[in-house]
């Protein structure tokens, strides 16, 4: 019997690297995955990679209110219930000093890492507390909700945002058998990093990367299946006692 037997997770940014990952180690473990995001063809590849006895997908921005409440109707519709809420969607920015951020990036940055969240708790939660089981909310944070970052700011704040609103859901749920923690990764392989890293030093990513790495106490960035194995732990009953916590999955960078 999987960790996640008879389980239900629905996971936003779904057809990312770490959104795909977590959705693979759910679905070894025996739970059925909805996954959401923006880019249907890659969700399509996603579902038919764990299978559809496994995986459907729903195709929403989830900054609308609209289509959020769509994607949490379509969970209960399709499985019944909801176990587990991954909230991960999220996005970077454009790398820059604050006084050359425009006013509109700023604003978009927010809406999807900080409004995507909240929104997903205000529909996600009462769809949870009907399912009547033990539930997990995952949100991911970063490194950076932690720690400031030179020339990230809208992420930074972003990420530092959706401790409060993970710190408050805590609070509101007490006591329903409902648990929220943040997941704190460093820089991680994939899409996202190779964005930071041109944005950082355009025409010459590979040595942003080598510096970014040696920021890193293990000397590394780390694997989206290294942050996955964090959300399992979370989503599991393994994590029963767990809730209110900042997890890092940082190669030590949170040491200071």
């Amino acid at each position: 019997m999987g960790r996640l037997t008879n389980k239900v997770a629905v996971i936003t940014g779904g057809a990312g690297a770490i959104g795909l990952t977590t959705a693979k180690l759910y679905a070894d473990q025996g739970a059925k995955v909805l996954l959401v995001d923006l880019n249907e063809a890659a969700l399509k590849s996603a579902v038919d990679t764990l299978g559809a006895n496994h995986a459907s997908y729903f195709v929403a921005d989830v900054t609308n209110p609209d289509q959020t409440k769509g994607y949490i109707d379509a969970a209960m519709e399709r499985y019944g219930k909801i176990d587990i809420l991954f909230s991960n969607a999220g996005i970077e920015g454009k790398v820059g000093p604050i006084v050359d951020t425009a006013v509109e990036e700023f604003d978009k940055v927010m809406a999807v890492n900080v409004r995507g969240v909240w929104l997903s708790l205000k529909y996600g939660i009462p769809a949870m507390l009907k399912s009547g089981a033990p539930g997990s909310i995952i949100i991911t944070s970063s490194i950076a909700g932690l720690h400031g970052f030179a020339g990230l700011a809208p992420y930074v704040t972003s990420k530092h945002a959706v401790i409060g609103l993970m710190r408050s859901a805590v609070k509101e749920l007490a006591g329903t058998g409902v648990r929220v923690n943040t997941i704190h990764p460093a820089p991680i392989e994939g899409r996202m990093m190779r964005s930071i890293e041109e944005g950082a030093a355009p025409g010459a990513g590979t040595q942003a990367k080598s510096a970014f790495a040696a920021l890193i106490p293990a000397g590394r960035y780390g694997n989206p299946d290294e942050v996955g194995n964090v959300a399992l732990f979370l989503a599991s009953d393994d994590s029963s006692y767990c809730t209110g916590g900042c997890f890092s999955v940082d190669g030590g960078m949170s040491a200071g």
